[in-house]
């Protein structure tokens, strides 16, 4: 038996994409190599043949001899899963479509595919295969929660590991907080439950063998059980003093910084970039939506000592709660113009299917059909706001992206963040890495945030300024590479998606004349 696994391509570029590359005539490649493909080929039978494809990479091959074709995929990949499982079905295959989407949202998978997989796979993998052997497979199989120690390590082999900016290891699932909007809950749990330490180390091995040298750490809060996650610090930094000079992105809530301890052990540990769902400043909007863990802080301080720390930040910014009113895009503006983050992931408040808020907007009459369905992208929403009009939350947030990635605006940020970059920590005898010390992507990707500067006299005005602050401060070099190419990615998709087009109706002038003077 054969089985042709694909992840497709998105629907759109987002924030954390890596389209720029292909955009920029060089092959295509992604930010983040895919966890789910090849753990699905992981709990496959070894004697099952079997390819991979992320779409992100090269194209499917609608072609493929295999029996069995294997999508799996997000939201934001909805339309092209559903487009791929239509076209091979037309071609005589059978089709299972599995992951995310499809346990979130199955109704509107049931009629593209031939088997539907809901949940996760581990407990239910040996069944699905087992059948689909015999001949004999099920309409759908439903997946609970299992204990992680089933999960088997990734087959990195069958994948274009050279064409992944980071690796992937999946240390926790779930998540114990209960905002509103998350989906993660709802088809992951809110009981996080951990990885064996022994099997993440084992993984970062496999993934040091393939070449990289970043891994992201997919887990929706690394930080929420303390203990747990100092043991598993404490593990990687004995691991990276062995010999591997592995860097790690993740994410965490900001209810982290109350916790010294835990905030230097994630720098020894080499985890050197983190995304913080913010959402917004509104104080009554995070209570609304549940976000209890970012009340009664100063989040821009709180942000501020992970930076301190040798720890960049991305933030995630959220706007339409029905506690937003039109003024909560000036607001959104000054928080940000207050931090040194440099990017933010910026959206309008979407209600995902099978989550709490979506049930509300529903009850309320409220929900749109017909809209974008992701937080990932900018444009638009399905919630008709309460507040304002449609049109001024569109207006607001066309133009609050424009606001917040205008050269001006984002080089102060980026001059910020270089300022205050590690003053909590003993300096660092850094030099400015030679370009060999890095992958073929990975000097490709820094040849794209070199790039910026010939976006526009603006943008070549900031790059010489954030470039010479970085140079005079070598240790931060790499991170500001990182980070310039992933302004890149923002600007290529605010251009795809039609929404660049710099107006900074409430920008201060102050933001303009600091990169200019």
């Amino acid at each position: 038996m054969s089985l042709y696994i694909v992840n497709p391509a998105a629907d759109f570029p987002t924030y954390f994409g890596a389209e720029i590359l292909a955009a920029s005539g060089r092959r295509p490649g992604v930010m983040m190599a895919d966890l789910s493909s090849t753990t699905i080929a992981a709990l496959a039978p070894p004697d099952l043949d079997i390819e991979i494809c992320d779409e992100g990479v090269a194209p499917v091959d609608l072609d493929h001899p295999a029996e069995w074709i294997a999508i799996t995929g997000k939201v934001s990949q909805r339309r092209r899963m559903i487009a791929l499982a239509d076209e091979f079905r037309r071609r005589g295959k059978k089709v299972i479509i599995g992951g995310p989407y499809a346990s979130l949202s199955p109704d509107h998978l049931r009629d593209h595919c031939d088997v539907l997989v809901c949940g996760e796979a581990e407990e239910i993998a040996g069944e699905i295969f087992s059948d689909l052997r015999a001949g004999r497979p099920r309409d759908a199989y439903f997946g609970e929660k299992p204990s992680l120690d089933k999960s088997p390590p990734p087959r990195w082999e069958l994948y274009p590991t050279s064409r992944a900016m980071l690796g992937a290891v999946q240390t926790s699932r779930g998540c114990p907080f209960e905002c509103e909007f998350c989906d993660v809950i709802q088809y992951l749990g809110r009981k996080q439950r951990h990885k064996p330490i022994a099997n993440v180390i084992a993984e970062l091995d496999n993934l040091w063998r393939h070449g990289f040298r970043a891994t992201f750490l997919a887990d929706d809060n690394f930080t929420a059980y303390r203990a747990h996650c100092k043991e598993l610090l404490e593990a990687m930094a004995h691991w990276r003093r062995a010999g591997h000079a592995m860097d790690f992105v993740t994410q965490i809530s900001i209810d982290a910084t109350r916790d010294e301890e835990l905030m230097d052990m994630l720098v020894e540990a080499g985890v050197h970039q983190v995304f913080v769902g913010i959402e917004t400043p509104n104080a009554e909007s995070l209570r609304e939506t549940g976000k209890r863990q970012n009340l009664k802080i100063d989040i821009a301080g709180e942000v501020q000592k992970l930076i301190d720390r040798r720890i960049s930040v991305m933030g995630g910014m959220i706007v339409g709660f029905d506690h937003d009113g039109p003024n909560v895009f000036s607001q959104q503006y000054e928080f940000a113009m207050s931090t040194a983050i440099p990017i933010f992931s910026l959206g309008a408040l979407m209600a995902s299917e099978a989550t709490p808020l979506h049930d509300r907007i529903t009850r309320e009459g409220r929900l749109l059909q017909g809209t974008v369905e992701t937080q990932a992208v900018p444009w638009g929403s399905n919630i008709r706001p309460v507040t304002m009009s449609m049109e001024e939350l569109n207006f607001g947030l066309h133009n609050l992206c424009n606001a917040l990635y205008a050269p001006a605006a984002f080089g102060e940020r980026m001059l910020r963040f270089i300022d205050s970059f590690g003053r909590a920590r003993a300096p660092m005898a850094a030099t400015i890495p030679e370009a060999s010390a890095f992958r073929e992507i990975e000097q490709e990707a820094m040849q794209i945030a070199a790039d910026v500067r010939k976006l526009g006299d603006k943008e070549g005005r900031m790059w010489n300024k954030v470039w010479g602050a970085a140079l005079r401060k070598p240790e931060t070099v790499t991170i500001v590479a990182r980070i310039m190419f992933q302004y890149a990615q923002a600007r290529h998709m605010f251009d795809k998606g039609n929404y660049w087009e710099p107006q900074l109706a409430y920008a201060p002038p102050r933001a303009e004349a600091h990169v200019a003077a």
